[in-house]
C-alpha cells in the first residue's frame, strides 16, 4: 500500500532518483569517464545495434558490471538466428556479466534471421527464466507507432507482460523517447486504467543539439510537430542551438501522482554520456534531491 495519499503530487525531483542510460558498444569508454558520477547499481541498458557481434555486447555488459552498475542488454527478435544463438547469449550473459535483466525488442529488419518475428516469440522460448533472468524489459510508446494502431499496441503489450508474469519473472515497461510529457501522463493513467500496475521508465531524450534531436526523432518515428517542440522547451527557429529535458520533466514531474504508479526515467543521450550526467546533476541540485535510490525500479 502506498504511504502517499492518492492524488499527491509527486515532489519534481523524485523522478531524477532512480534513472538509467542507454549506452551503446562503441560508448563505454564514455561511460567509464563518468561511472563515478553515477549511483551504484545504475541500470546500464545496451542496444542491439547492426555491426556489433555478440562478443562485443558481451564485452559491454561485462564492462558494466565491472564499473558497479546494472547491464541490461537488448535482444533483438529478428537479428537473432537461432534458439541456440539466444540461449548461447543469455547464459553467456549471466555467466560473464551477472546479468539478470534483458530488454527485448522485434527490430527493424523486416525479414528475421531467424525464427523469432517479434519479441514475444522471445519470451516464449523460456529462456530467460532458464538462465535465471529476473526482469524483462519491454518497449511501449505513447506517442504511437509506425505500424501498429493504439489498439494493437495496448493488446501486444498487455500479452507480453502477462507472458513475463507467468514465467515467474518481473515485466518492466520502457518507452520510447518523446518531448510532450502531456501525452505521456495521459498514457500513463491509461497504462493503470488497463490493470498493467509494472515499473515503467520513460524515455527522455538527454541533452543535444536541437538538429541532432530532430534527427533521431524523425529516424524513430516519434511525432515531433511544432507544438510539441514548443512544449519541450525548442523554438524550431533554432536549429543550432542546445536542448535539454527540463521543460519535459518539470512538467512530468508536477503531473505525476501515486496514482501513475512507480515511474522513472530511461535517459537516451544523444549529446553524450557526459552531457546527460552533467544535466542529472544539475538537476538534482536544483530540486534539492542529495541523492539517489537506485533500488525502487527494476
Amino acid at each position: 500500500m502506498s504511504l502517499i495519499p492518492r492524488g499527491t503530487p509527486f515532489f519534481p525531483g523524485n523522478i531524477t532518483d532512480d534513472c538509467s542510460l542507454e549506452v551503446s558498444v562503441k560508448d563505454i569508454a564514455a561511460l567509464t569517464a563518468a561511472a563515478s558520477r553515477l549511483p551504484p547499481g545504475s541500470t546500464i541498458s545496451i542496444p542491439y545495434l547492426p555491426g556489433q557481434d555478440d562478443d562485443a555486447r558481451l564485452a559491454a555488459a561485462r564492462a558494466v558490471r565491472g564499473l558497479g552498475l546494472e547491464p541490461m542488454p537488448h535482444l533483438s527478435a529478428r537479428r537473432i538466428a537461432s534458439l541456440a544463438d539466444l540461449e548461447a547469449f543469455v547464459s553467456r550473459a549471466v555467466a560473464e556479466a551477472g546479468v539478470e535483466r534483458c530488454f527485448v525488442i522485434a527490430g527493424d529488419p523486416s525479414t528475421p534471421a531467424g525464427p523469432f518475428a517479434d519479441s514475444a516469440a522471445l519470451i516464449e522460448t523460456g529462456v530467460f527464466e532458464r538462465a535465471g533472468i529476473k526482469v524483462v524489459g519491454v518497449g511501449a510508446h505513447p506517442d504511437g507507432h509506425p505500424v501498429m494502431s493504439a489498439a494493437q499496441r495496448w493488446e501486444v503489450l498487455e500479452r507480453k507482460c502477462r507472458g513475463i508474469g507467468a514465467r515467474g519473472m518481473s515485466p518492466l515497461i520502457v518507452t520510447q523517447f518523446g518531448f510532450d510529457a502531456d501525452i505521456v501522463l495521459a498514457w500513463l493513467e491509461a497504462l493503470r486504467a488497463r490493470g498493467l500496475e509494472h515499473p515503467v521508465r520513460v524515455g527522455v531524450p538527454g541533452p543535444a543539439g536541437i538538429a541532432v534531436l530532430a534527427r533521431y526523432a524523425a529516424l524513430c518515428g516519434v511525432g515531433a510537430c511544432a507544438s510539441m517542440w514548443a512544449k519541450h522547451g525548442i523554438s524550431l527557429g533554432k536549429l543550432f542551438g542546445t536542448a535539454g529535458p527540463d521543460v519535459f520533466v518539470d512538467r512530468l514531474a508536477a503531473g505525476l501522482t501515486d496514482a501513475h504508479g512507480k515511474v522513472s526515467l530511461h535517459f537516451f543521450p544523444f549529446g553524450g554520456i557526459a552531457q546527460s550526467v552533467s544535466w542529472l546533476e544539475r538537476y538534482r541540485a536544483r530540486s534539492g534531491q542529495p541523492g539517489c535510490a537506485t533500488a525502487s525500479l527494476p
